[in-house]
């Protein structure tokens, strides 16, 4: 007996019902990106390597550990699933010239791929939105971007989801502050873990996001960035901080909040919940000013953002926000030749008047189909038979308790000329019945 076949583990199946409550959740997204004047873009799933240890930083955990990469068997390039959407990005944007002419604002959705260990809200394959914006130099547009979280959040009735923010100030300033934590690290290297020890000295700034509760205490007081940054950075920050405080959006300055990846400068913010348990990030970005002339660009500004459509299903369905399944608005039932090729020109032209019909396929007796009906959810079923061929017209049937717009037929069922069955249906069911969004 052969070995069934499954999908590879973190990589998951996502099924109808699933999958209605993604649709359902990538069309809000949509719209809520459209308002704030952001255009799609779609990059490739596959990259070359060097791009992600140019761009996340050859000392991180994801080049380190994660990122699933292999060796082009027709040509030797080596290249990489993409573990996130930025670098990819920016590779497009300066490779056809996106932003040569003018300010952009972009957007994108898929699949992302970390070889980390499968747990709730963390998967090897995964999904985010990411937010770009190319070619803005104030701190304004990081502050549109944290409030475009805000928006977010209460158009999906989520409140449970909070605002961290920092600065991460310029590369000059950054090195100041890593030769005085590097120094402070030294001084306490016995309470180090073996994580912190790695990261020592070739990325000590992750050691202030150690999840390590041992090493907390000695994080708190070692040097803090902030007290490193110039003029410039901190005028940044703080105009950053007076838009979203202005715009009634409640935050926390966190001193630890690094992100994990190499590329980011001043701004940098994170939406957090407790509901997700370990896993509590739901959106963050921040400000990378310097990615676009790494990776071969004219310099180029730039601000974004991604947040995990995983995560943000899980909170969703949590807190009770996600919509009921759809079901369809009509089910046709029938049963003969003549009935049958009847009921598909009947389903043809219910579709053509904007109805969702589901014609039964399959054959089976009235009552076998009847259950097919029932179990669909269609508040409507429309019975063809030969008694109907006969007369010209069809039965309808009432599958559930539903307000008429006229009288109380809840549970009958009808018998309807075939021209006038589009317009009987349309006419005594309400909007909210049939889902029909005329």
């Amino acid at each position: 007996m052969s070995h069934r076949l499954q999908a590879v583990r973190g990589m998951n199946d996502i099924l109808p019902d699933e999958a209605e409550s993604w649709e359902w959740l990538e069309e809000a997204l949509r719209a809520w990106l459209k308002s704030y004047g952001y255009r799609p873009i779609r990059m490739p799933i596959v990259e070359p390597t060097p791009l992600f240890k140019r761009a996340i930083g050859e000392v991180t955990d994801i080049v380190e550990k994660e990122m699933y990469s292999f060796v082009d068997s027709l040509n030797g390039e080596p290249l990489t699933l993409r573990p996130e959407g930025t670098a990819g990005c920016v590779r497009a944007v300066i490779q056809h010239n996106v932003a040569a002419e003018r300010p952009q604002r972009l957007y994108y959705s898929g699949q992302m791929f970390r070889h980390e260990r499968p747990q709730k809200g963390r998967y090897r394959q995964f999904h985010q939105v990411g937010v770009e914006a190319f070619g803005f130099t104030g701190p304004d547009v990081d502050a549109e971007q944290i409030l475009m979280g805000a928006r977010l959040w209460q158009e999906l009735g989520l409140d449970n989801i909070r605002l961290e923010m920092n600065s991460l100030g310029q590369p000059e300033e950054r090195a100041s502050h890593r030769a005085a934590l590097i120094g402070y690290l030294e001084a306490h290297q016995d309470q180090l873990d073996e994580d912190a020890l790695r990261r020592l000295h070739s990325n000590p700034l992750r050691i202030l996001d150690t999840k390590n509760p041992a090493m907390h205490d000695l994080v708190n007081n070692a040097p803090r960035l902030m007290d490193y940054l110039g003029a410039e950075s901190l005028a940044h920050f703080e105009r950053v901080q007076s838009l979203v405080r202005h715009a009634g959006v409640s935050f926390t300055v966190n001193p630890r909040l690094v992100r994990g990846l190499d590329y980011y400068n001043l701004t940098v913010f994170e939406w957090v919940t407790d509901a997700l348990g370990a896993q509590g990030t739901v959106c963050a970005g921040g400000r990378y000013d310097g990615l676009v002339e790494q990776l071969g660009g004219k310099p180029t500004p730039a601000c974004g953002f991604a947040l995990g459509v995983e995560r943000l299903l899980a909170l969703l369905e949590d807190s009770g926000n996600l919509p009921q399944a759809e079901s369809p608005d009509v089910y046709i039932i029938h049963q003969g030749d003549t009935a049958s090729d009847l009921a598909l020109r009947v389903a043809e032209s219910l579709r053509d008047t904007g109805l969702d019909v589901v014609y039964h396929c399959g054959g089976g007796s009235f009552k076998s189909q009847m259950k097919r009906a029932d179990s669909s959810g269609a508040p409507l079923a429309v019975i063809i038979g030969d008694d109907e061929v006969a007369s010209g017209q069809v039965t309808v049937k009432t599958m559930r308790q539903k307000d008429w717009v006229e009288g109380d037929a809840a549970n009958n069922q009808v018998r309807v000329a075939l021209d006038d069955l589009a317009e009987h249906i349309m006419s005594q069911w309400t909007e909210n019945d049939l889902g029909l969004g005329l």
